[in-house]
């Protein structure tokens, strides 16, 4: 049967409603500088914040470590996954045990600066941190990458195969700004971990940033 001017005019105007429905729904999606914005985790969800020694609150204390501050601000129930002297791939290893113990709703991955402080081969990092991601995708938890700050000319400065690495593996990263805290003498406890002051420090700017991405309510 011949279709009609008129009935090709329908069809053509109902896919026109459509593709503009899509675009304004990926529109409300995405937000500013192309990020996909997120739901707010509400107070009381359990976050996994996985490291090493800066997460687990060396130069302080356990009860001053970045994530008992980013708790005390977020209302969040962070779960303090930080074990000094881990490398990125021994932090990933006991990732998967974390995650059945607590379930978390979010992942906050800071490892790295072991492999870094040992000169480890970039790609034993990756590989370390990969595996991480790879975990995390399995469960369908989202991950977050922060940022560990290497030791060059200028002293201390992020690192720039995090970036690379978060791009590659299409994960959300950002620097906490822990560099510019290590160059602040009031605020370190040695040369490469922070006091109580300084982990505050650290707590507000990873708060700012999951802000930022839409983790946190503003």
């Amino acid at each position: 049967m011949r279709e009609t001017g008129g009935i090709r005019d329908t069809r053509a105007m109902r896919r026109l409603i459509v593709a503009g429905l899509v675009a304004i729904a990926a529109a409300l999606v995405v937000g500013c500088g192309g990020r996909p914005r997120v739901a707010p985790l509400p107070a009381g969800t359990t976050i996994l914040a996985l490291g090493d020694s800066l997460t687990y609150g060396t130069g302080a204390t356990p009860e001053t470590s970045y994530p008992a501050f980013l708790a005390e601000t977020t209302g969040w129930t962070i779960v303090n996954g930080g074990i000094p002297g881990d490398t990125a791939q021994q932090g990933c290893d006991r990732m998967p045990s974390l995650v059945a113990q607590h379930r978390p709703a979010l992942i906050l991955m800071f490892l790295g600066g072991n492999d870094i402080l040992r000169r480890r081969p970039a790609s034993a990092l990756t590989e370390g941190l990969a595996e991480c991601v790879r975990s995390a995708k399995a469960d369908g938890i989202p991950l977050v990458l922060l940022a560990v700050p290497t030791f060059g000319i200028t002293g201390f400065d992020d690192a720039p195969l995090f970036a690379t690495f978060a791009e590659a593996q299409k994960i959300p990263w950002f620097s906490p700004g822990l560099g510019k805290l290590l160059r602040d003498d009031t605020l370190r406890a040695d040369a490469i971990h922070l006091n109580a002051d300084g982990y505050r420090a650290l707590a507000a700017n990873v708060a700012r940033e999951l802000r930022r991405m839409g983790y946190l309510a503003q």
